[in-house]
């Protein structure tokens, strides 16, 4: 009977001595001497390797002379308690097939390398165990994020990638065509004929599902979309991509109190998830990126979240006495230095700020009664500052009729927004989080290039 392969993170958690298995994986390792050879295989299951004992006399010098860092092999072996330090168990090589060679071009040779030329070859960093550490988090908080809205009974809405409009009125998109670019047809009047395109009108890669997922709460609830998002904004900084992934939830009967429960609640949800299910690959992390990581992480699980108002915030900031690069007044957007000395310094808790000046926010924010703020929502966290923005969305048709006009946002582009409030609106409430500043936080890693498989930035679409 053909023997199956084990994993090792199996072996390591369950194997028992004195029994044979099939490891598949590749060579991070070998050294050795002249009658003996000890190779570290890693098959991505796990953070750590597998210790491969070869006795040398046993196989073909062709055979050894293959088994370099980065070469793919299978081993078939008998398990046994380790004598040397660093593993409790080894695998005692019976037979080992070479799948794959690697010479020694091979650029992840035993020594460090540098995040930034990792990133060179993101073709092969998931290899390293620190690209292997993030990527098994990055799948392991994308499973969490679907459980929690599926045992909330929210469902899951596929928004389009695709679209004519512009949810946050900021015109950084990229645009979709199959016009020729060196032929570009035109209308009498000298503009681009968009009627000869695909679409038949101008189109771009979406900024948010948002817009979207407020039409599917208006008939189902609770729903939450989960893809990927675009945006064409010229920043290279460690916080910016031009493709990463969002979650928004979108709730009927929400109010901006309840919004605030959830988002509070969902971060918790996640990092207890990552505590739980990734401890290896966390404390891998803490150990060689970030020493503060396991205790910024347990801050926010046993912290409630401080509510305040931007108001109340400019009042602290400006009463801080701090000197800032970007000075404080009421009306400014608030940079991460203020939301960082907010958290880490003032309240030293997370905070949620509330109630924005309506001039620095999106057109569907609620309106309130004093007409300069609208029901906005920032959860703010120690290191990244904002992590969530949300808000209660405006249910009134009138007043977000306003907004839109006051916004020069094309009436022609937002019909279809504008009649679920022309027939049987009702008060709801949503938020966005970014994933990948999610995963910035959860891994400790500093640029948000690095926990992503491919990042998308200006002048850098390779891979």
């Amino acid at each position: 009977m053909k023997q199956k392969r084990t994993t090792i993170k199996d072996i390591l958690q369950t194997a028992v001595v004195g029994q044979t298995y099939l490891v598949k994986g590749w060579v991070r390792t070998k050294r050795g001497n002249k009658n003996i050879a000890f190779a570290a295989l890693n098959d991505g299951s796990t953070i750590f390797n597998l210790q491969v004992v070869i006795d040398i006399a046993k196989f073909e010098e062709d055979t050894l002379k293959q088994i370099t860092t980065g070469a793919c092999i299978a081993v078939t072996g008998v398990l046994a308690a380790s004598q040397g330090q660093g593993q409790a168990v080894e695998l005692q090589a019976g037979s080992i097939e070479i799948y794959g060679t690697a010479d020694q071009t091979y650029p992840l040779q035993k020594k460090g390398h540098s995040l930034e030329f990792l990133r060179e070859i993101a073709h092969l960093r998931p290899r390293t165990n620190t690209f292997g550490a993030v990527l098994r988090i990055r799948h392991a908080m994308a499973f969490a994020i679907h459980n929690y809205f599926n045992d909330k009974g929210f469902y899951y809405l596929h928004t389009p990638l695709i679209t004519a409009s512009d949810c946050e009125g900021a015109g950084a998109m990229f645009q979709v065509t199959t016009l020729d670019l060196q032929q570009v047809p035109m209308t009498a009047d000298g503009k681009v004929d968009y009627s000869r395109d695909f679409f038949g009108q101008p189109t771009a890669l979406t900024v948010s599902g948002q817009l979207e997922g407020e039409l599917g709460a208006m008939a189902l609830g609770n729903i939450y979309t989960f893809g990927p998002t675009f945006r064409a904004e010229n920043s290279n900084t460690p916080r910016h991509l031009s493709e990463f992934w969002m979650i928004e939830p979108e709730m009927a009967f929400y109010d901006i109190d309840d919004n605030m429960d959830l988002a509070e609640d969902f971060l918790k949800y996640l990092i207890r998830y990552a505590l739980d299910h990734c401890h290896d690959d966390l404390e891998f992390l803490c150990r060689m990126f970030d020493n503060e990581l396991m205790e910024r992480l347990e801050f926010v699980l046993h912290n409630d979240f401080v509510r305040l108002t931007y108001t109340e915030g400019i009042e602290i900031l400006l009463a801080s006495g701090q000197k800032f690069e970007y000075p404080v007044s009421w009306g400014i957007d608030l940079q991460s230095e203020h939301e960082r000395y907010l958290v880490e310094q003032h309240f030293k808790k997370p905070v949620i700020l509330t109630d924005y000046p309506k001039d620095i926010k999106a057109f569907y924010m609620k309106l309130n009664d004093d007409g300069k703020t609208v029901r906005a929502m920032d959860v703010l966290f120690p290191k990244i500052g904002e992590i969530i923005g949300g808000s209660q969305r405006e249910e009134d048709y009138d007043k977000l009729r306003t907004r839109i006009d006051e916004m020069h946002i094309p009436m022609k582009d937002m019909w279809w927004y504008l009649d679920t409030r022309r027939f049987g609106s009702a008060p709801h409430s949503g938020f966005g989080l970014g994933f990948e500043r999610l995963l910035l936080f959860v891994t400790g890693m500093a640029n948000i290039r690095d926990v992503i498989p491919f990042p998308r930035t200006p002048n850098n679409a390779s891979f």
